[in-house]
């Protein structure tokens, strides 16, 4: 596409060493990462939202961030851009055989785990290491790092094989965070056993098939939801958090869920 050769072209120019953007040639892959993570979120953000009209610039600039690495990476003689998306070329048609091949699958439940199996051998076919649990990037998001490992570690069969045992292990858990609660100066075992209870939450959604980060995102947004309505009332009826106490507040609370309520039904 002639849009994308323009870009390619400017990301050369913000990177020429005499006439290009000081603050561009000095950027190496670690400095500009975290905007790389940054513009992956306000990609999902402006999906939450709703708002096509920001997701088509912040897929621009997530787009950017594909081509700032590639720049680079093709100045130290490692790869292209062009290579980049031949890479992903050949792995979304070699994952997909039912699609670009004559493989039959049953159903959605079975082509997930044809598509496990693929990138099963291609980590087999590329592993430098010994453990099942190698190339999962432990950059990710906790909540997301440890969904993938527990999904890896349940394909060679560790993992309960319903979803009854992980409630009886999330409860031996939270009494274990109880115990540990009632003890003085405890912080680091504080910390280890209430990671043990998220841990054990992340696999409970995993056999709910329900994603813990989409989960607790949505818990994010309906707890904002109903705290700003909260202090709507609060402010009609003259008082502040201050003046109320905790008694008084789970009141306003209960009355913003049921405004809530009322208004997503009625």
């Amino acid at each position: 596409m002639q849009e994308i050769k323009k870009l390619l072209e400017i990301m050369q120019a913000l990177r020429d060493p005499k006439t290009g953007c000081p603050w561009d040639i000095e950027q190496d892959f670690k400095s500009i990462s975290a905007y790389t993570v940054e513009e992956a979120y306000e990609v999902t953000d402006a999906i939450e939202r709703g708002d096509m009209h920001d997701l088509r610039d912040e897929l621009g600039d997530l787009l950017f961030q594909v081509v700032f690495h590639s720049q680079m990476a093709s100045e130290n003689g490692d790869f292209s851009f062009a290579e980049v998306v031949e890479a992903i070329n050949d792995k979304l048609v070699r994952r997909h055989p039912h699609v670009f091949d004559e493989e039959q699958v049953k159903d959605n439940e079975h082509l997930a785990k044809r598509w496990e199996e693929h990138k099963q051998a291609e980590r087999q076919q590329k592993q430098t290491g010994e453990s099942a649990l190698d190339g999962i990037a432990s950059t990710l998001p906790a909540l997301r790092w440890s969904e993938k490992l527990q999904k890896r570690a349940a394909g060679t069969g560790f993992d309960w094989p319903s979803i009854h045992p992980v409630f009886d292990k999330l409860s031996e858990e939270l009494d274990e965070l109880h115990v540990e609660l009632k003890q003085e100066d405890n912080h680091e075992r504080i910390l280890d056993e209430y990671g043990d209870v998220l841990f054990v939450c992340v696999n409970l959604g995993k056999h709910m098939k329900v994603n813990p980060e989409e989960a607790l995102r949505h818990a994010n947004t309906k707890f904002i939801s109903r705290f700003t309505v909260m202090e709507k009332l609060m402010g009609e009826d003259g008082v502040s958090f201050d003046a109320l106490t905790l008694e008084q507040m789970e009141i306003y609370w209960q009355k913003a869920k049921a405004k809530l309520s009322t208004d997503e039904h009625g």
